[in-house]
């Protein structure tokens, strides 16, 4: 159905037709050529089933499918990549941005500009042209306005704090189809709600962010064998307790499988593995891992003084698209009975499911009140605590490792490590209690048809729930 856009009036509007008419992309519906490829996430955790995808080529076609959809009043779901699905776009409308992906970097000004569809790996690299990064994620095959929009909890996050924190403009197409620019200063408080609000407030088409002076880091991984898990998570709990901001680090309990994308000593086994990037000299970041080097023998050492474009070797993210759930919690300490629990069910011994159980190391800059206010809180927590695990269902076994850890968490979870259909409930856990309060009024005035709900989704405050 892709055809030239022709038409601006809004009484043309009638059917899938008539909004392929009006935009430069296609309109799918179920059967068409190439319906299946387009609606096929990174992660298959969760499938939409939409009535239609707009596979939209520009922000004129976004905002086109938005009117359509709030004329015959059908739910909107958005997709990048598809990495962090949460409620399936069961008979809505799905706009895929993936084509929407410009990137462009102003070095005087230090400013970053990414489109709907723009991936981390493209703004990693055209950044690192004058000397500059972003605060990217794990994976650079992630999707810059979705990881944005739920706060962005990346590798430098220690020092710079949450990605959204540095956010400095968003075009943002709201329910009633407006294109709207938001700032500090002009639609202020919508600002504040995109910035940690997840999806629930419009469609991004473009966001523009502050990027930070690095060239390189002091990075990489240190596996462990399974038999030194104990020795290893206690000096890595206790080696947190005085870090400069400097470093950021996060330990995992892995269990890969046999296979030939996995590093051979690592197939088949259980490894716990140290990821850290250290902004400072290679010198000072080997003094600083000194003490955990000298716990036991390391199977795998990839630390090194690397560019920044070699990021995503730290965590080594898949990049091949796979389905699993992921779970996480808030932790407000890591004590050791704490951390003898997450051992117990978790380590050596334990019939645990889960690919990955990873604890991320908090505070500094991401334990600090953004400098411009935004939605993203729960600050005073000391670690996430996430689970990775195979398709499972709601009775996820791996779920055990996170009630188990539940009498040191502070009740709250962090929005972008929940993926799939059973974790999209119980939006309030994700959110300081005014913040919510305030996100559902906002939701209210910008959304009051409850249009943007195949996410982690906000109530409007004053919505019939009958």
């Amino acid at each position: 159905m892709s055809v030239p856009h022709s038409r601006t009036d809004d009484t043309a509007e009638s059917g899938p037709e008539a909004l392929a008419d009006r935009i430069s992309g296609t309109v799918l519906t179920p059967g068409d050529p190439g319906w299946d490829a387009e609606l096929a996430p990174f992660n298959a955790i969760g499938v939409h089933r939409p009535a239609l995808i707009v596979a939209a080529e520009n922000a004129g076609d976004i905002q086109e499918a938005v009117r359509y959809a709030a004329r015959h009043r059908m739910p909107v779901a958005v997709q990048a990549t598809g990495h962090g699905i949460a409620t399936p776009a069961d008979g809505g409308l799905l706009i895929s941005t993936r084509r929407v992906n410009a990137v462009a970097v102003d070095p005087v000004a230090r400013i970053a500009r990414a489109e709907a569809g723009a991936q981390w790996h493209q703004v990693i690299k055209a950044a690192a042209r004058h000397g500059l990064a972003p605060l990217n994620g794990s994976s650079p095959l992630v999707g810059v306005v979705g990881y944005t929009l739920g706060g962005g909890l990346g590798l430098l996050a220690r020092r710079y704090g949450y990605a959204a924190d540095r956010v400095t403009r968003i075009h943002v197409v709201t329910a009633e189809g407006e294109l709207r620019e938001v700032t500090q200063h002009r639609n202020a408080d919508l600002f504040w709600a995109l910035r940690g609000g997840k999806g629930n407030f419009g469609v991004v088409t473009a966001i523009e962010f502050g990027l930070v002076p690095v060239t390189t880091l002091h990075g990489g991984g240190l596996f462990f064998a399974a038999d030194a898990a104990r020795p290893v998570l206690d000096a890595w709990r206790r080696w947190t307790e005085d870090l400069p901001e400097e470093m950021t680090s996060s330990l995992a309990l892995l269990r890969l499988p046999d296979a030939p994308f996995v590093p051979e000593p690592l197939r088949g086994r259980l490894s716990v593995h140290l990821r850290v990037a250290y902004l400072g000299s290679s010198e000072d970041g080997e003094k600083l891992l000194a003490p955990l080097r000298a716990v036991a023998p390391t199977v795998l050492d990839t630390v090194r003084e690397m560019p920044y474009t070699d990021v995503g070797e730290i965590h080594m993210d898949p990049v091949e698209p796979i389905p699993y759930h992921e779970r996480s919690i808030l932790l407000r300490a890591l004590d050791e009975a704490a951390a003898e629990r997450l051992l117990e069910v978790a380590g050596p011994g334990a019939d645990c499911p889960a690919f990955v159980v990873e604890l991320r190391h908090l505070g500094g800059a991401v334990g600090r009140p953004a400098p411009v206010p935004n939605a993203v809180g729960n600050r005073d927590a000391a670690f996430t605590l996430t689970t990775v695990s195979p398709p499972a269902g709601p009775k996820d076994p791996a779920g055990a490792v996170l009630t188990a850890l539940r009498p040191w968490g502070t009740g709250r979870a962090y929005v972008n490590f929940l993926t799939g259909p059973d974790e999209a409930g119980d939006t309030r856990r994700l959110y300081d209690p005014e913040a919510y309060e305030r996100l559902a009024r906002l939701k209210h005035e910008y959304d009051p048809h409850h249009l943007f709900r195949f996410t982690h989704t906000i109530v409007p405050a004053d919505a019939d729930r009958g």
